[in-house]
């Protein structure tokens, strides 16, 4: 499918419905949010049992004792509401740079959601006030490092959770300032104290990793679809063969990703003159054309495994411990755990690096005389004193290798903590992480292989071998590159062209253009 996040406005929070769609259209596009009335008779419910237990001086993690490796330590009723806030104030120790707003923003989301479902024993309070952060613009300020991912995110929504206290800091609307400051700024009254559970209820959880990765995920399904696209322009400028997009081939093998590709393909070729007429100039394709189905088709069904894991795990409650009502029990678990997460974004990295691997050998086609199928060495129309795209695929080539270092697997790795209590943990958060750093250096090896298809059509139109036309999606697209990017006559300064088409590939509207002309597009 074609994701549409700006188009969602409003999302209502009831614990249970959150996508990946709506989930992009708060964190990223600024949609608007509500609390479902269930979500606040359930939290009302849980808390009222929380309340009970206190009360009861009942044995519960979190509430009657301390944390981690203080388990042991029984707390008293008094000091039950010191023990929350104490568990932000000596948990904020992240480091680092700190996270894009839309990760801060996808943060607070998450933590509101999963608190709505009411097993949690926090005050609905809570959750009111991290809506109306998002709403009113409202950002914690959050360092990226310094989570293991279990017991969930703990460094990070500690930092996510100052501001409610008039703590740390924040941005408000888009100005960065103290915690208090930006509160009192939107009309927020912060809390004196937490009370008992809250401060488990607010730093337990994978909302940090799910936040950036799920962006991350968003980011590596346009790319993929970007993939297909910008692939099959390049078939017009090095002459491929569309014979193996044959469905017959890809119905044999029987891989759902591939199949997927494969129609793509045919769709995006269908019309090409110059497609036409190449048909016959050889017998098959190097892999990198060629092979897009495979390739391309092995990410989607990366993706697919990795999107069904998000979607759970955006409605999760990841907390501990959780109440239940029926019976009253508070059960102490591992819901925190963010293996259920680091394995995926592992994998979403890996696949978007492939994503990146494909394009940049593409575009080193398009660059080399020797493999372009007629093409002018570098793209360029007077080689020697004009290098042209001779070092655009240097730049990919950088990129694609930085890839491969990212892509090394988080979640084989676990240092223990907290006295060994917590002894084997997820890395799940910087799963997430890598997972986002690769996919920028994948959206930008599109961008300028993107750039170079456009000049490669350019040089094959000049050559005339083969005629003139293009298809009318592929003439749309690079109608829309060259508004802001000439033909690659003589050296200039390039970086300014390839911001323009990097900017074309982040903003969406690419993606828009297919929707026009091929609506069934996936």
């Amino acid at each position: 499918m074609l994701y549409n996040p700006k188009a969602i406005k409003n999302v209502v929070l009831d614990g249970h419905s959150l996508t990946l769609e709506s989930f992009v259209a708060v964190a990223r596009f600024g949609a608007t949010v509500e609390l479902a009335p269930s979500a606040m008779e359930a939290m009302k419910k849980s808390r009222a049992l929380a309340e009970k237990i206190a009360a009861e001086k009942r044995v519960a993690y979190g509430i009657t004792t301390g944390f981690g490796d203080f388990q042991k330590v029984a707390v008293s009723a008094e000091m039950s509401n010191q023990l929350s806030t104490n568990l932000i104030l000596s948990h904020c120790t992240a480091m680092g740079e700190p996270y894009a707003d839309e990760v801060s923003r996808g943060m607070l989301l998450l933590r509101a959601n999963a608190l709505c479902v009411g097993v949690s024993g926090v005050r609905p309070l809570l959750v009111e006030m991290m809506i109306e952060m998002l709403n009113k613009g409202v950002t914690p300020v959050i360092p990226q490092k310094g989570s293991l991912g279990s017991s969930g995110d703990l460094a990070p929504l500690a930092h996510m959770s100052l501001p409610l206290l008039g703590r740390g800091r924040a941005k408000f609307d888009g100005v960065e300032m103290s915690g208090a400051e930006a509160m009192a700024k939107a009309g927020i009254k912060t809390l004196d104290t937490l009370v008992s559970k809250e401060g488990l209820g607010l730093t337990n959880g994978t909302c940090a990793m799910t936040s950036v990765g799920s962006l991350a995920l968003y980011d590596t399904i346009c790319a993929a679809q970007l993939g297909d696209i910008i692939g099959s322009m390049d078939f017009e400028g090095l002459t491929g063969l569309r014979n193996a997009f044959d469905p017959r081939i890809h119905a044999v093998r029987g891989q759902k990703g591939q199949m997927l590709v494969a129609e793509n393909m045919a769709k995006l070729l269908d019309g090409s003159e110059i497609i036409d007429n190449c048909q016959n100039d050889r017998v098959q394709d190097a892999y990198a054309l060629r092979c897009i189905p495979q390739l391309h088709g092995a990410v989607r069904d990366a993706l697919d495994y990795v999107l069904d894991k998000v979607e759970i795990e955006l409605n999760a409650v990841t907390d501990n411990p959780l109440m239940f009502l029926e019976d009253e029990a508070v059960i102490s678990g591992g819901n925190f755990h963010g293996e259920p997460m680091a394995i995926p974004f592992d994998t979403l990295g890996i696949a978007a690096s492939e994503l990146a691997d494909a394009s940049e050998r593409r575009l080193e086609r398009m660059v080399n005389a020797a493999l372009s199928n007629g093409l002018t060495p570098f793209l360029t129309v007077e080689g020697g004193v004009n290098s042209g795209y001779m070092i655009v695929q240097y730049a990919a080539a950088s990129m694609v290798s930085e890839n491969k270092i990212y892509a090394h697997p988080a979640s084989v790795d676990s240092i223990p903590s907290s006295a060994n209590q917590e002894d084997i943990v997820s890395m799940g958060t910087t799963a997430g992480r890598k997972a986002g750093m690769i996919v920028k250096n994948t959206l930008d090896c599109l961008a300028l292989e993107l750039m170079t298809s456009c000049q490669a059509i350019d040089i094959r139109r000049r050559l005339n071998s083969h005629g003139q036309g293009i298809t009318p999606l592929h003439q749309a697209i690079y109608n829309k590159v060259r508004e802001k990017v000439a033909f690659f006559e003589i050296d200039r300064e390039i970086w300014p062209d390839i911001q323009a088409v990097k900017e074309m590939i982040y903003s969406g509207e690419l993606l828009e253009l297919i929707k026009e002309y091929i609506p069934d597009f996936q």
